[in-house]
Order: structure tokens, then C-alpha cells, then sequence
């Protein structure tokens, strides 16, 4: 495959991401890390025995699923993707009939998502795709964004979004989708359900890269305390927890990886750490 256009603009980070997710089996992403790369081939080092890469790695590949695993039951059409960087599930989703995705983030990723998506082999765009640019937390293009939408219920997703936001602005957030949930009827599937945890006390690293933009975004600050403390939070908003994602460990390449690689002391501080997120899919109590 080969590509004109100059992605040395795009974020290091949301980079980084693609590049480390391209060798998983989530939907095009192997193809997107080729065209990031191009002219260099991309080859990804799956030999690597540290731990911390296959723990990332694991995250992601497990909060990709778990949103689709949520959206599986459902019989509704009209999806909307905040903040989706790139992930193309929007893409995959179009290749059934039916369906109006409409696929969101910042002007600068729609941009470059815009040439990924016209030079990825192997699509088959069935139903309608569009994909914008939105602020999430911006009203009136959120509001404008929905009524572009056919009559019916909606489904409203994202992954990596939340731990940006501050408690003002995930409140800003919560009510922008409950006023939408309450008109059009549907659900919020949100595997952002992040708690506050040690990672170093797990035998997990960020490396540089990470921590630095860890702290410039204030990840750790902006994730909940506990889950207790999500759930009364989201109560609090107007919405209640309809299911919530289970880890489908067939799906996760880098499970088995992570755990020829681990030791049993290592394995045994992952375990006892517990769960540090989730993904719930909200609705708002008739």
C-alpha cells in the first residue's frame, strides 16, 4: 500500500496507540499502522518478553471488545462514536445492511481517518458512514451531530474519553447524552469506567512516553475512585447500568503472551489488583 499524504502531524500518542494495537485482530487496525507507516513496511516486535507491553496491549484489545460484545444485543441502528481516534469500528459495522454510523472526533483525526478510509483494502461500506468532526462537550454541534440521525433509537459509544474530562466536564457530557437518550430513546455503552489504581504495585510500567502524557492530562486524577463511587456518580447523572462487558479471553491475542512471559510472583500481584475498569452500557430509567 502506499500513501502521499505526511502523517508526521498526527499526536505521537494516538500514534503510538495504532502502531500497538495494528498487531492485534481488532478490525483494520494492522492495515491503518501500514498506511501510518508507509513507505516503511510496519513489523510490529511480537517477541518482546516485557511484561508492560503485553499488559497495554491486553488493556486495549480488551476495552475494543467489550464495546462490541454491549452492542451485539442490540437491535438498533443509528450508532454514534465519540471521540473514536483510530478505531475503525465504524467501518466494520458498515458492512452489514441497515445501519447509520456516524464516526467522531477531533477536525485533525477525521481528517487523516477520512484517507485511511478511503485507501484501506478489503472494506465493504453497505450502509451509511459519515465521519465528522465534534467536540463532545460542544452543545450545539453535538445536538446538530444527533439530528443527523434517522427517527429511532440510538446507541451512543466511546472508548477514551472520559479519563480526559474533569468531573465539570463528564457532568457537561452526561447531560448532553441524557437529553439525547431521553428524546430518541436507545443507550450509552462507555468502557471508560476507569478506578484509581497503582500500576508499579501490579509489576506494570508506563515508560516515558506514557507517563509524561499521563500526567499532562491528568488521567490518573480524572479516573473514578472506585466503582462504587462510578455507579453513584452515574446515578447521580440520570442513568442506571443496564449490563455491563465481560472479558471474552478468546478474543485477546495478547493474553496468552502476557502470560508466558509473566512469572507466577508477577501473575499474582496482576491478580491481586483486580479489575481497574469496565464497561457499562447506561440508560436512562423510564
Amino acid at each position: 500500500m502506499e500513501t502521499t499524504r505526511d502523517y508526521s502531524t498526527i499526536s505521537p500518542t494516538a500514534k503510538s496507540l495504532l502502531l500497538l494495537k495494528g498487531s492485534t485482530n481488532i478490525p483494520f487496525v494492522k492495515e491503518a499502522a501500514q498506511l501510518m507507516l508507509a513507505p516503511q513496511p510496519y513489523e510490529p516486535d511480537l517477541s518482546t518478553k516485557d511484561l508492560s507491553f503485553w499488559g497495554r496491549l491486553l488493556h486495549f484489545e480488551d476495552r475494543y471488545w467489550s464495546i462490541d460484545q454491549l452492542l451485539a444485543d442490540l437491535p438498533i441502528k443509528n450508532i454514534l462514536e465519540l471521540s473514536s481516534g483510530f478505531s475503525f469500528r465504524g467501518l466494520k459495522t458498515v458492512a452489514q445492511p441497515g445501519y447509520h454510523y456516524i464516526d467522531t472526533d477531533l477536525p485533525e483525526v477525521v481528517a487523516v481517518k477520512k484517507d485511511f478510509v478511503a485507501a484501506l483494502p478489503g472494506k465493504q461500506i453497505i450502509s451509511v458512514l459519515e465521519l465528522l468532526p465534534l467536540n463532545a462537550l460542544d452543545e450545539a454541534t453535538f445536538q446538530e451531530t444527533v439530528d443527523r440521525f434517522p427517527p429511532g433509537e440510538i446507541v451512543i459509544v466511546n472508548e477514551g474519553l472520559l479519563m480526559y474530562l474533569d468531573e465539570q466536564e463528564k457532568e457537561r457530557l452526561c447531560h448532553l447524552i441524557h437529553r439525547v437518550l431521553t428524546q430518541r430513546g436507545g443507550y450509552w455503552i462507555t468502557a471508560d469506567i476507569y478506578v484509581k489504581w497503582d500500576e508499579e504495585k501490579a509489576g506494570l510500567e508506563r515508560g516515558t512516553e506514557w507517563e509524561a502524557f499521563y500526567a499532562q492530562h491528568r488521567i490518573h486524577e480524572n479516573k473514578f475512585d472506585s466503582f462504587d463511587a462510578a455507579k453513584t456518580f452515574f446515578t447521580k447523572m440520570g442513568f442506571q447500568i443496564d449490563k455491563e462487558a465481560v472479558r471474552e479471553r478468546e478474543k485477546l491475542t495478547a493474553l496468552p503472551r502476557l502470560m508466558e512471559n509473566a512469572t507466577e510472583p508477577q501473575l499474582k500481584r496482576m491478580r491481586q489488583a483486580g479489575r481497574t475498569r469496565v464497561t457499562w452500557r447506561l440508560k436512562v430509567p423510564v
